[in-house]
């Protein structure tokens, strides 16, 4: 009941069935020979450690979690029992570098492949995925900011994952709005700089999983000016390249409502040597790189909780016996099982409905990262990137929420049971709660999507993405023609809020989280549309009926709250006209 099985046939169906992507990445260089068989074969390999490897350390890691202690002046940080072997493991069998570049000792697999990998980890073990989590990001980070020194002396180490990586941007007094940011950055005669300042909320920023940890530092030189363009970013190791230990100090670890197993830091940097990654005053343009990736990542760390969450509720309603259930045709030895109460299939049809359609939306916006990075086409290039940057803070807003409430629906179907800690689902709901707020909280996800990417150009480039979501579609059909009326209505939607906002600046920050769920609703709809026309034309599938409940909760349960959403909106534009 504990653990955790990645559901790896699901995954391959909407790879190769639903979204055709072998095909998609055949046809880029870089992937000629990523077949369905490869990919299916990457899937199943990361399924068995996970489920085998990481799920059953989840529940030790939580109880257990991690210790910290105070040796010689020096913050040190324990890990639960199992976690450092099972990141041995993981390393050292190449999966940190699935998508890293083979001349910088990764595999060179699509990103669409790293990201199923993360999703089953972090359902299998939230807190021990905290610690490879940032590792991609940081690669990139490096690969593309850091100079040919820093490149020879970190990047393989960071692509195979023998060295971990930190993001240290919150301080104190400064979460979301970086440009508060007060660490001091002083450059020395040698080329290095000094850094000193505190740093919160650093995931990983101490432990014992790896030789090293290389902290990616926000800091102001002196010369800088006030604000985010202020920033540079600096690149100091634990440990430097003569084996003395820097002075970045873990002063504590703090006590949190879930992820127990992964330690987040108070990090001192007291005159600490570290090294410019990029230009002087350009550090969030070098950070955002790691960001961007992390949002991604955070919205399947969403999509693997809520699986995890539904797979302990539906084992759950399969044995729990209760008052027979109104069903007809069963034998009462059936219906008294609470999985035929209509109440609790409403549960467990929904939230499997969100599971399904986030892979099509996260899987497809993975594949899109790779069209962006390796289509020879410069205009695929560009649609590719249109497409990340208005559907990644949607993802990572929308499907953590759900993950948050819809693991808490779970927990109501086992009753008092799911309120006690013997069946595992309240951590889940527990862990899952800090995804709405890390990598820029779910407001600002909203914020970033309707402020700074849908009003700047009037609406345009979201109502070309959401063209091209009809595309041969036909009218005539009742469920093509549901999402070109969703479509229409969210373009009208659009169009009024652009006129609107001009008239009253604080219009699109009140209603910037309902924009986003219609945003998503409308993206939820195209994303079950594909499921169902690739279930009609599989005729190999052997069990279609399995998605039969899930596509009816789409229609039922899911997108009606899509008219909601711009009742509120219209509501709120009428009362600024």
């Amino acid at each position: 009941m504990n653990a955790y099985q990645p559901c790896t046939d699901d995954m391959a169906f909407i790879l190769s069935q639903v979204l055709q992507a072998p095909a998609q990445l055949q046809a880029l260089p870089a992937f000629a020979e990523v077949d369905a068989d490869l990919m299916r074969q990457v899937l199943d390999e990361a399924g068995k450690f996970a489920g085998e490897v990481v799920a059953p350390l989840n529940r030790e890691g939580d109880e257990i979690g991690v210790s910290f202690a105070n040796v010689n002046g020096r913050g040190t940080v324990t890990m639960p029992p199992g976690f450092k072997e099972a990141y041995q493991a993981f390393w050292q069998s190449g999966w940190p570098a699935l998508a890293c570049a083979t001349e910088d000792g990764g595999q060179g697999l699509p990103a669409v492949l790293e990201a199923t990998l993360y999703e089953m980890l972090s359902a299998s073990n939230h807190g021990w995925t905290m610690a490879p989590g940032l590792l991609h990001g940081a690669y990139e980070c490096i690969k593309h900011h850091a100079s040919d020194v820093l490149k020879g002396r970190y990047l393989a180490k960071v692509a195979s994952g023998e060295w971990l990586a930190t993001m240290c941007l919150t301080e104190p007094h400064a979460g979301s709005d970086l440009g508060l940011v007060r660490t001091k950055a002083v450059a020395q005669a040698d080329g290095s700089y000094q850094l000193s300042g505190t740093k919160i909320f650093i995931s990983g920023g101490e432990h014992d999983l790896s030789s090293n940890i290389v902290h990616l530092v926000l800091a102001r030189l002196p010369e800088a000016p006030p604000g985010p363009k202020g920033l540079s970013l600096f690149l100091a190791p634990k440990v430097m390249p003569d084996g003395t230990l820097n002075a970045v100090f873990c002063e504590r670890v703090e006590e949190k409502m879930g992820l127990h197993g992964s330690p987040t830091c108070v990090m001192r940097f007291d005159e600490a040597t570290g090294w410019l990654v990029g230009e002087p005053g350009r550090g969030l343009n070098a950070m955002f790189v790691m960001m961007n990736a992390a949002r991604l990542h955070v919205a399947l760390q969403g999509i693997g909780l809520l699986d995890a969450a539904w797979q302990k509720a539906e084992a759950y309603s399969q044995e729990r016996r209760q008052m027979r259930a109104p069903v007809r045709g069963k034998s009462p030895a059936e219906a008294d099982l609470i999985c035929e109460h209509p109440a609790i299939r409403r549960i467990l049809s929904t939230q499997r409905a969100w599971i399904d359609g986030g892979r099509v939306l996260a899987y497809r916006t993975a594949v899109e990262l790779d069209i962006a990075k390796h289509h020879p086409e410069a205009q695929r290039q560009q649609t590719a990137q249109q497409w990340c940057s208005l559907v990644t803070p949607v993802l990572k807003s929308a499907w953590t929420a759900q993950a948050f409430y819809g693991s808490s629906e779970c927990l109501q179907v086992f009753g008092g049971h799911g309120y006690v800690r013997e069946w595992g689902i309240e951590q889940i709901v527990r862990d899952s709660r800090v995804s709405m707020i890390y990598e820029g909280t779910n407001e600002i996800q909203a914020i970033d999507l309707l402020v700074r990417k849908v009003l700047p150009d009037g609406g345009l480039g979201l109502a070309t993405l959401l063209q091209t979501l009809c595309e041969g579609l036909d009218p005539q059909v009742a469920e093509h023609a549901q999402l070109m009326r969703q479509v229409a209505e969210l373009g009208q939607l659009t169009q009024a809020l652009v006129a609107a906002a001009k008239q009253n600046p604080e219009l699109a920050y009140w209603v910037a989280d309902d924009y986003l769920r219609a945003v998503a609703l409308t993206l939820m709809a195209w994303a079950w549309l594909q499921i169902n026309c690739a279930i009609r034309a599989d005729t190999s599938n052997p069990d279609p009926a399995r998605w039969t409940e899930p596509a009816s909760a789409v229609r039922h349960w899911v997108l009606p709250e899509f008219g909601m959403r711009l009742n509120i909106i219209t509501a709120w534009i009428e009362d600024c006209a």
